[in-house]
């Protein structure tokens, strides 16, 4: 069914699309659900008298979909690394609440998993952690020195997880937090694990394309299954088969874990995480956020929509607005639909994708959370490393001779890539994240830690816009800059040959929620480095401006009313 503005619907029709409430009408004219986007609240927007704002995308429920598992309420609770926010669904009625919420205790959840008396256990995989949640909602650390802590589950009362690394470890934990009894070690990215019928202990080997069990009390591991579709979780039907994600071809397998045979229940899009089972029905997670039911024949049918995760730079090519938003990179549609341009485990994907900027119209240069700079070229699913080692870098341009510009934020220097050599242009600057150049072609950064604008010269620094809270991307036009500021919430367009300053948007959904302080993502090697929100923007030929809304995880357009 379709909902319409000013109409009223039943609790049933209601809870068919996701929602808890009659209507309302959001501050861009759109019409959410009472609890539709439940990552982030709603806020007053407003446009500067001779611009508006309006949605390119829907916003997201989620900051992606990692873990999932069936709670004891029946609820299905689903961890969110990029949110640090652990969520639980109610298939019965669509609604999604936060049991721990970004700024919480629990960082970077990847897996969770409970114990009889109803504690959540849950991997911190940043953070090396994996902290106990009681039902009383008090969290303590178990332990804090398990690399990639990721799959994680609880078989009679013994806590077993495992480090998705290269060498990584099966271990069992101690409920109290005492040393770990290692299973097995150097094992090559060993991911979301469960116990069978049989007793044993399955585990999927992401790196080797395998999937393995072993005896929790010991002896050698036997190989279920290999030449898969990347495995990265396991759980069991009720009737003792396997069934397991691939995220590199976004197959469901069952497998018979007797012989290894295996049959292909559905064929989802890549990017798949985990699956849990509740009431006998199959659901399946995305990095996208997207959670769909498996019916019984294969069939799949979405019960909360995929989204973006940030998103974090912006940019134009071929007449398309493209997104970079870590794991994915996407062109999008004129109907503000997604379509998925490369992702962490297509050809040549370069890595987990932060500044990008278009030299061509299936060529970008792009910046990585692993610390490279890279010519991507999607279309022939190719990529030309051109620079590696940086600490944390962001924004990037490309200046009139080809020179490539980019921000580190780790070292607050600034770097300029031409010919093959990195010469730093800048040095001793507080967060440098934004990249841009003016009308003369000199470089202009956004200092987010020093909430300011600076341009680039052989002299030095110059101030060009001070007195912002936390700027992070800017774009220039008409001789005017348009900084993204995250900690106001505001777009503000700078006149550069005046210095005048005007918000023309305020209230915008970028950065964190009011009164939140995220803590450090620390980053998963190899998969991605330290990970932070970067509310991009980017202009396009027309005049509109492209904003990342990062906090509800949409794109907004701002233009001339």
């Amino acid at each position: 069914m379709t909902l319409h503005i000013g109409e009223h619907y039943s609790a049933a029709d209601m809870a068919r699309q996701g929602c808890l409430e009659r209507y309302c009408l959001d501050y861009f004219g759109l019409l959410t659900c009472g609890r539709m986007n439940a990552r982030y609240p709603a806020q007053p927007t407003a446009a500067a008298p001779g611009w508006q704002v309006r949605r390119v995308t829907a916003p997201s429920r989620l900051y992606g979909a990692n873990g999932l598992r069936t709670g004891p309420d029946g609820r299905v609770y689903i961890a969110q690394v990029t949110g640090s926010q652990i969520s639980a669904l109610d298939v019965a009625t669509g609604a999604v609440h936060t049991v721990s919420a970004l700024g919480g205790d629990i960082v970077a959840p990847d897996d969770v998993a409970f114990g009889d008396d109803g504690t959540l256990y849950a991997t911190e995989v940043m953070d090396g952690r994996v902290s106990a949640r009681d039902p009383g909602g008090r969290t303590r650390v178990l332990r804090d020195d398990l690399p990639c802590a990721n799959g994680i589950t609880v078989h009679r009362g013994r806590l077993f997880v495992g480090e998705c690394r290269d060498g990584g470890r099966l271990m069992e934990l101690p409920l109290d937090g005492g040393l770990p009894r290692v299973l097995l070690d150097e094992l090559p990215s060993p991911n979301a694990m469960e116990v069978g019928p049989d007793g044993l202990l399955y585990y999927p080997l992401m790196t080797a394309n395998e999937i393995w069990r072993v005896d929790p009390e010991g002896g050698e591991p036997q190989r279920v299954a290999a030449g898969l579709g990347v495995p990265d979780a396991v759980k069991f039907d009720a009737e003792g088969l396997l069934v397991s994600t691939q995220v590199a071809t976004g197959e469901v397998l069952r497998i018979d874990p007797r012989t290894g045979a295996t049959t292909v229940l559905a064929q989802l899009s890549p990017g798949l995480d985990n699956l849990t089972f509740v009431d006998g029905r199959l659901l399946v997670s995305n990095f996208t956020g997207e959670i769909t039911e498996i019916g019984p024949d294969g069939t799949p049918s979405t019960v909360l929509p995929g989204g973006l995760n940030w998103p974090l730079d912006l940019t134009v090519a071929g007449g398309r607005l493209h997104v970079a938003d870590g794991t994915y990179f996407y062109a999008v549609s004129p109907s503000g639909a997604l379509e998925t341009v490369g992702m962490l485990f297509s050809p040549g994907y370069p890595g987990f994708l932060r500044g990008v900027t278009a030299v061509g119209a299936d060529e970008f240069v792009v910046t990585t959370s692993g610390g490279q700079v890279a010519r991507y070229r999607p279309g022939a699913g190719e990529t030309d490393y051109l620079a590696t080692g940086f600490d944390q870098l962001y924004g990037v341009a490309v200046d009139a001779h080809g020179g490539v510009v980019v921000a580190e934020l780790g070292t607050g220097r600034v770097h300029r890539l031409h010919g093959g050599a990195v010469e730093t242009i800048a040095t001793g600057l507080r967060d440098p994240v934004g990249i841009a150049f003016d009308t003369d072609g000199a470089p202009l950064v956004a200092e987010s830690g020093a909430g300011r604008v600076v341009r680039l010269t052989s002299g030095g620094t110059e101030v060009v816009v001070d007195g912002l809270h936390r700027p992070q991307g800017i774009a220039v036009r008409d001789n005017r800059i348009y900084v993204v500021d995250a900690g106001a919430k505001e777009l503000v367009e700078v006149d550069l040959g005046t210095a005048a300053r005007t918000p023309i948007a305020t209230g915008l959904p970028v950065g964190p929620p009011l009164g939140v302080q995220p803590k450090p993502l620390r980053g998963m090697p190899p998969f991605s480095g330290p990970q932070g929100p970067f509310a991009g923007i980017a202009a396009a030929p027309d005049g509109t401006l492209y904003v990342s809304a990062d906090g509800d995880g949409s794109v907004l357009a701002v233009m001339h009313a």
